[in-house]
């Protein structure tokens, strides 16, 4: 038995790789090791605040836009971001979770609306401090947490604008914006990774137009660690070929990638594929 550990193990970790007690790892490195098991363990949980506001105005109206940060709870987020969402986008997405959770949400307050005082300082604060705890408690019921409705919220406003881009052919811009939204959707789809493909092939796209191919397949490899487990996926094979395109073009090896594209094929029983980018574009169409 103690051979078959030596052969299988890396020196000086255990079978199920963990570090050995008699490990040469040194103190600081042990830390660091348990340090990155703790965080793959714990449910990364997100907080919200609203520390700022301002108010706009366009040719109808004047209202207050609410700057909402979402933040990685127990650790250091040194990827903050924020959206920007005025009243009426809160009560849109009020009415759109009622509509679906009305027992889960009996509880929940939402702010309301008032004819007159919405511009002073005293009411624009307590609006903050009002959709901070607003967004907490919704956060707090898993269900609501992973709703579509919950997701778009923060999301899909940027989305829009980006795959409008995208269709355009502003690859510069839309990627710009999908970089700057990713972060924020990969925080809120812990519970389903794969969620982001479509973000990613986006991105992929818009480098390839863009002639960044190195940066294509950096973030293509990415989305394809995402559907390892989801061959059916309808990205998993107009991405495998995009991989194959692009391993063609930097001069890598794709015999693997175009073994498991010919494998999936025969599995998807369909005559018409389409492109990364014929997909891509299909996204978000208003």
């Amino acid at each position: 038995m103690v051979v078959c550990r030596c052969i299988f193990s890396r020196a000086g970790w255990d079978a199920d790789n963990t570090p050995s007690p008699n490990s040469s790892m040194t103190t600081k490195e042990h830390q660091e090791y348990w340090r990155k098991v703790n965080c793959q363990l714990k449910p990364v949980k997100l907080l919200f605040d609203i520390p700022s506001s301002r108010i706009a105005e366009d040719c109808f109206s004047k209202y207050v836009m609410y700057q909402v940060f979402i933040i990685k709870s127990g650790s250091f987020d040194c990827n903050k971001v924020f959206i920007e969402r005025r009243y009426s986008d809160f009560e849109r997405l009020h009415r759109s979770l009622w509509r679906d959770f009305k027992e889960e949400m009996e509880e929940i307050t939402f702010p309301k609306k008032r004819l007159t005082g919405n511009f002073t300082e005293e009411m624009i604060n307590e609006r903050k401090l009002a959709f901070r705890d607003y967004l907490g408690s919704l956060y707090s019921i898993k269900c609501i947490q992973r709703s579509k409705q919950f997701i778009d919220f923060f999301t899909r406003a940027q989305l829009v604008e980006a795959y409008g881009c995208l269709r355009g052919g502003q690859y510069t811009k839309a990627l710009e914006i999908l970089l700057k939204t990713l972060p924020l959707q990969e925080k809120l789809t812990q519970h389903s990774a794969s969620l982001i493909v479509p973000s990613l092939c986006a991105i992929l796209v818009c480098h390839k137009d863009l002639e960044n191919f190195l940066d294509a397949h950096e973030v293509g490899e990415k989305a394809l660690a995402l559907l390892q487990k989801h061959s059916r996926h309808k990205y998993y094979i107009p991405l495998l070929e995009a991989m194959i395109a692009l391993a063609y073009v930097l001069g890598k090896d794709f015999v693997f990638l175009q073994e498991k594209l010919e494998e999936s094929k025969v599995k998807k029983d369909q005559s018409k594929v389409l492109t990364l980018k014929e997909l891509a574009v299909k996204e978000y169409v208003r």
